[in-house]
């Protein structure tokens, strides 16, 4: 291995990489994570475009005790041809906000349409009028308890200091680092001869 001369003939030695902190460590670690995380909410966005899948958040216990009050539905937009008898399913209503009951019946109507008729697990009697609809989003699986943390994802102020600590960490990870003397000070390098 050759070592570099310094001017007065000993060899130098060679440029010692600076020791990181533990708080560099943890804020590549936390930049690491937020690229995964990134990465995976892309992959999310993607699927849910691709296979007409949203969430839906349950203010009401009306579905008690298969989906309770304060669970996040996912759910996919399906033909009402698909879905039968017992199927949990979410209705969108004009001027009114989309329902999450259970089928207790459906026929398809002359024009093409279905007729459904349904009743939340925990009320006592159906859906006053049956719903005439193509389609519908059937309730693939719901998780308790999220309702309310993803609800206030929605508040401005949670977004503005989510992306003020990306825009911090992203300017951290690209700002320029010092560059290490090659030797102890910052004298001039091995002098060049003329060839």
């Amino acid at each position: 291995m050759n070592h570099l001369a310094s001017p007065t003939g000993a060899p130098e030695a060679p440029a010692k990489r600076p020791r990181r902190g533990p708080l560099a460590h943890l804020l590549n670690a936390t930049l690491n994570l937020a690229a995964v995380g990134g990465a995976i909410c892309i992959i999310l966005v993607i699927l849910a475009l691709v296979f007409d899948i949203s969430l839906i958040l349950f203010r009401t216990g009306s579905m008690d005790p298969a989906i309770p009050q304060g669970s996040l539905a996912v759910v996919q937009e399906v033909p009402a041809s698909e879905v039968e008898v017992g199927d949990v399913v979410t209705i969108d209503r004009e001027d009114s906000l989309p329902i999450t009951h259970r089928i207790t019946s459906l026929h398809k109507t002359p024009d093409g349409s279905w007729e459904i008729t349904m009743k939340g697990d925990a009320n006592e009697s159906e859906d006053p009028a049956p719903y005439t609809v193509s389609t519908v989003r059937e309730v693939l699986f719901s998780i308790p308890g999220l309702a309310k943390p993803v609800a206030a994802l929605n508040s401005p102020y949670v977004l503005g200091g989510i992306t003020l600590a990306v825009s911090a960490l992203v300017v951290w990870a690209l700002w320029p680092r010092r560059q290490v003397a090659a030797a102890q000070g910052d004298g001039p390098g091995p002098e060049e001869g003329e060839g």
